[in-house]
């Protein structure tokens, strides 16, 4: 019986998903994005162009893949357009292969409104939203008012718009928040006319039957197993389940139509926006990992805050999720370290802890095993045997400690800068 794969992040987002999903294209018919919006942003890199998706499955530069945006997805039109267009600009026609949920919920410029508002209120408080709407979407679509996909074909879709933008007026007076909707209407409903140019789908039939068929299928997570709306740093979280769990609820696929569970990382950690992180290094070594590893965000541009590798973080994702298969990427921006640190615990209530504590936002003390580098330049290797063994005890170690095997190490931004431990 065929099976959906499962990729995914295991930190705080930004594992370098993109990439993965485009090498791994090949090897599947389908690729389905499964939650998250425009607050995502996949970078892949091939014939030394950058190219960043929102929405957008990562299969999308492949001919003849399959790419549905699922249910559990929020979309922007106006985001959505700019996308279409700019693959266009590329010679890639969208509309060739891309299918989207009608049950996918649309995020309204009220939307991205009441998100600055949000966090202007909050002030020191704020949670580091990339303000591009989804939490004020995704809380309508719990609290029953949302407008989706399929609304844009029925009559009463510019009365339904009207009396929602009218109720988040109301809210946006209470922030005593001075912007107004309509300066940012005539985009969007541009963006409703393209949404209406593509093949909107039951995508719960649509999924299933390709499965039926014995189509390969890959499902593409967003954001980061730690800022999952239940499991993550809360509040400093998405609105979204980032987890495994979120691929059965955001497609229409029975947990038992998952198959294998990729989980990607990085050799070290990163962070966006506010929220806790044990490992943050504020000196000259977290500066060197940012401007190495070119860590800044592909949705906002703003500089990450890095640190090193977190295991009792990993260990808890690779639980919740099930991982079958690690992946791990930007491992060359770690040559020319001396040493490298993996934090193995946290010294949390006068006691060394291996698990996360229920209030990770409480002051926790990493606990480090260090590693040697290697100042080998490993970016060009394409072979596992040219490794450095510095770097082969690194990763050994990562698995020993998860119990996962590592398949995939990726040593660049390009979809050919990667090694295949265990592939002949």
């Amino acid at each position: 019986m065929h099976k959906v794969d499962v990729l995914l992040g295991l930190q705080w987002g930004d594992e370098g998903k993109g990439k993965i999903v485009d090498v791994l294209a090949p090897e599947y018919d389908v690729i389905a994005r499964f939650q998250g919006g425009p607050n995502a942003g996949h970078s892949l890199e091939f014939n030394g162009i950058k190219h960043i998706l929102h929405t957008i499955p990562s299969g999308i530069f492949h001919k003849n893949k399959i790419n549905l945006i699922g249910n559990g997805v929020v979309i922007d039109p106006a985001v959505f357009k700019k996308e279409i267009d700019s693959l266009q600009s590329l010679g890639v026609n969208a509309a060739d292969n891309l299918f989207i949920s009608q049950k996918a919920h649309l995020i309204l410029p009220s939307h991205r409104l009441l998100d600055a508002a949000s966090e202007a209120i909050k002030g020191n408080t704020k949670i580091g939203s990339t303000l591009k709407g989804i939490g004020p979407a995704y809380t309508d679509k719990a609290g029953r008012t949302g407008l989706r996909v399929g609304d844009i074909t029925l009559p009463g879709f510019i009365e339904k718009y009207s009396s929602l933008k009218e109720t988040h007026r109301e809210t946006l007076r209470h922030y005593g928040y001075e912007d107004e909707p309509e300066k940012y209407e005539a985009e969007w409903f541009i963006g409703i006319e393209k949404l209406k140019e593509f093949r909107l789908v039951e995508s719960e039939y649509f999924i299933n039957n390709l499965l039926k068929e014995k189509k390969r299928i890959l499902a593409e997570g967003a954001q980061g197993t730690l800022l999952d709306i239940d499991f993550g740093s809360y509040p400093y979280v998405t609105s979204s389940s980032t987890v495994c769990a979120g691929a059965c609820t955001g497609l229409g696929i029975a947990p038992s139509k998952t198959g294998e569970v990729i989980g990607i990382f990085k050799a070290y950690c990163t962070r966006v926006g506010s929220g806790p992180f044990p490992t943050e290094l504020t000196d000259e070594t977290g500066d060197r990992l940012r401007e190495q590893g070119r860590e800044f965000g592909s949705t906002t541009g703003r500089p990450r805050r890095c640190g090193w590798l977190d295991l009792p973080a990993l260990k808890y994702s690779v639980m919740i999720n099930g991982v079958t298969q690690l992946m791990i990427t930007k491992a060359d921006v770690l040559t020319g370290l001396e040493k490298i640190n993996i934090c193995t615990g946290y010294r949390y209530d006068g006691k060394v802890t291996e698990s996360l504590p229920y209030d990770i936002t409480a002051r926790v003390e990493p606990v480090y095993s260090e590693f040697s580098g290697w100042g080998k330049d490993i970016s060009a290797i394409r072979s596992c045997s040219d490794l450095p063994p510095e770097f082969n005890e690194y990763i050994s170690y990562i698995e020993n400690e998860t119990g996962v095997p590592v398949t995939l190490i990726s040593l660049g931004p390009d979809r050919t800068a990667a090694v295949f431990p265990g592939k002949k």
